[in-house]
């Protein structure tokens, strides 16, 4: 088909139903590579629909669960609303300029959703604790912009970075989530820091709700002992005893992801039914090979002439007889297993042999066993080029170009893997700036990135251990096909990193924040895990259950997107911060604040605090609080 792979699927959508046939005898439906595509895209845009329909109204539930009052839930998910509509329409105006994936669709709402609700609930909390300590409406909202807005900003800052990686990758595919994640972080923010401050001190329903279910003093709002303070507190006065069977805990489902094993997708991403899969699948299990994974081999300097065709035929000969190879044209005519099946001379493929005439080059269509292209895919393409220049000692093999699908997804997971390193050295530098800048310590940034490395490894291996071996198929509806399509491990490492610091920058803040009041490291923690906690745990339910609304898609990938998030998210949010923050934070006490003397008066220039000046000092009825230069002795 003529055009470009979307100008192609675009007529595809025209031309499939017509081609759609149910008669008596016999029926008729469409394959290939680009129908599987065009219908991938398809569902991805039902499963779009659904997710809206679904993810509103649990987010609006959860959201009434945690304020008991319908109208700030409606004011929050209101902020995750804009970001999603907004997001949607910057992306509207990117596709006037490249092209960008119908899936980056589904991560802005799922990422608009999550962020919006995940940033307003941090400023409301903040600006509920600035009113029950006696603040007007006016002064805790501009107060609650100045010290929880840094925080906010900050922290989308790490999920911008963390997405705006994916822009190093060469790929449309991989670019149009960047665009989808920035776009998302964006709106969040300004959501947060802009419409959410102005409806707060505008409607004073809201000013109400804040002084009836925040606590009664501000002493109480600061010394407050809950759930999180106390389990902070026992997990420090016995760090090993918690610490250990909790990383256990977390290395045994981690195991399976050194098994990860990449490969190329195929029909057995859409469910069973769909008609290209049927399609695919018959010719997959009732014949030995098809043009659609034929492989294309240019030999560049050599005419496509009959002058040349004794040293076509032996070209054609020799890859006919590789393993793997089905059969080859050429030419010549068409061979297979070292003979010449077809001559080109006859009427039946004159047709054929047009195909490979020309004046300055000539090309091979090679085509492959299922079984060629399923063992070894980069083995069976070198073996080609390597014949195709006359055999191991004919020098360099320069001349030869290799394309066809499989051809192009060999060199597309070559090009990941080529700029993989840079992407994740970008995202750990520039996440390890951030984390210091805003807790001037050199350890907290490195311990905050090897717990993110860990639950990013529990996401791996549930995903090996589920999509790539099999386990849970039938219940989850999908086919294992023993490999994992690359690119989506990359876009979830992107997203779930960001979102992991994210949540590390929320909580690091208020640590850091009562460190700097009280001077005290232990109890800094458990006040601090206090304060964030309960609200971490609620954004992170929220986040987890956008995304696991795509745990019922016909399309494994965003599957594979939707389990995948959801274990990195609850597993990041709890057994995380709930066990492993506190016991590091004891086991390395006051280490935890140490920084060298450039550092940190590179921080007392540009770190981000929380609290601009202590906190007690203008308000009625209090005294100031000492800071970290004039610490309270330890309780």
């Amino acid at each position: 088909m003529a055009g470009t792979v979307t100008e192609a699927r675009t007529e595809l959508a025209r031309i499939s139903p017509e081609f759609t046939r149910d008669e008596q005898l016999f029926t008729v439906r469409v394959g290939g590579g680009d129908e599987i595509f065009r219908q991938v895209a398809v569902q991805s845009r039902q499963d779009f629909l659904r997710a809206e329909l679904i993810v509103f109204p649990v987010v609006l539930l959860l959201l009434f669960a945690f304020y008991r009052r319908f109208s700030a839930a409606a004011l929050t998910l209101g902020m995750g609303l804009f970001s999603v509509i907004t997001t949607l329409a910057l992306m509207h105006l990117v596709t006037y300029v490249t092209e960008v994936s119908t899936f980056a669709a589904n991560l802005a709402l799922v990422m608009g959703i999550g962020l919006g609700v995940d940033y307003s609930l941090f400023v409301i909390n903040r600006f509920r604790e600035e009113l029950s300590l006696g603040r007007p409406v006016p002064d805790a909202v501009a107060f609650t912009v100045e010290s929880a807005g840094r925080t906010v900003a900050f922290s989308g800052l790490t999920v911008l970075v963390s997405l705006s990686c994916l822009l190093l990758f060469p790929f449309p595919f991989l670019r149009s989530f960047a665009y989808a994640g920035i776009g998302t972080v964006l709106t969040a923010v300004f959501a947060a820091l802009v419409i959410l401050p102005a409806a707060l001190a505008a409607l004073a329903a809201l000013a109400a709700l804040g002084a009836r279910v925040a606590p009664k003093c501000a002493a109480d709002s600061l010394t407050a002992k809950g759930w999180w303070h106390t389990t902070a507190m026992r997990m420090m006065r016995h760090p090993l005893r918690y610490g250990i069977p909790a990383l256990v805990v977390l290395l045994a489902p981690a195991a399976p992801a050194l098994g990860l094993t990449f490969g190329t997708p195929d029909e057995r991403v859409l469910p069973e039914g769909v008609s290209s899969r049927v399609v695919q699948q018959e010719i997959r299990d009732n014949f030995a090979a098809e043009e659609m994974d034929a492989i294309q081999v240019l030999h560049r300097g050599r005419p496509g002439t009959a002058a040349n065709s004794t040293e076509i035929e032996a070209t054609a000969t020799a890859l006919s007889r590789l393993p793997g190879v089905y059969q080859v044209e050429a030419l010549t005519g068409r061979y297979a297993q070292g003979e010449r099946t077809t001559p080109a001379d006859t009427d039946s493929t004159d047709h054929l042999a047009d195909r490979f005439a020309h004046e300055k080059d000539t090309w091979y269509s090679v085509v492959a066993t299922h079984e060629g292209l399923a063992d070894d895919v980069e083995g069976l393409l070198s073996a080609i080029r390597t014949t195709a220049a006359g055999g191991s000692d004919a020098g360099a093999t320069d001349h030869i170009r290799i394309g066809g699908y499989p051809a192009e997804l060999a060199d597309f997971r070559a090009a990941l893997v080529d700029r993989l390193p840079l992407v994740l050295g970008l995202v750990l530098l520039v996440t390890l700036v951030v984390l210091f800048l805003m807790t001037g310590s050199v350890l907290l940034p490195v311990k905050a990135t090897l717990l993110n490395v860990l639950s990013l490894g529990v996401m791996f291996g549930a995903l090996v251990w589920v999509f790539q071996d099999g386990n849970l198929s039938g219940a989850l509806g999908f086919t294992a096909t023993g490999t994992i399509e690359p690119s989506i491990p990359i876009l979830m490492f992107c997203v779930a990193f960001g979102l992991s610091m994210d949540y590390e920058v929320l909580m690091l803040s208020r640590i850091k924040e009562e460190y700097d009041r009280t001077g005290d490291p232990t109890a800094s923690v458990a006040t601090g895990l206090e304060r964030s906690g309960p609200l971490i745990t609620s954004a992170a339910v929220i986040m987890a259950a956008s995304f696991a609304t795509y745990a019922s898609s016909g399309v494994v990938f965003l599957k594979m997107l939707g389990l995948g998030m959801v274990a990195v998210i609850l597993i990041d949010a709890t057994l995380i911060r709930a066990v492993l923050v506190p016991v590091l934070m004891r086991l390395t006490g006051r280490a935890n604040w140490w920084a060298p003397r450039p550092l940190a008066a590179l921080h007392d220039r540009w770190g981000l605090r929380e609290s601009p000046q202590p906190t007690g000092s203008s308000l009625p009825g209090s005294s100031p609080l000492p800071t970290s230069k004039s610490p309270t002795p330890t309780p």
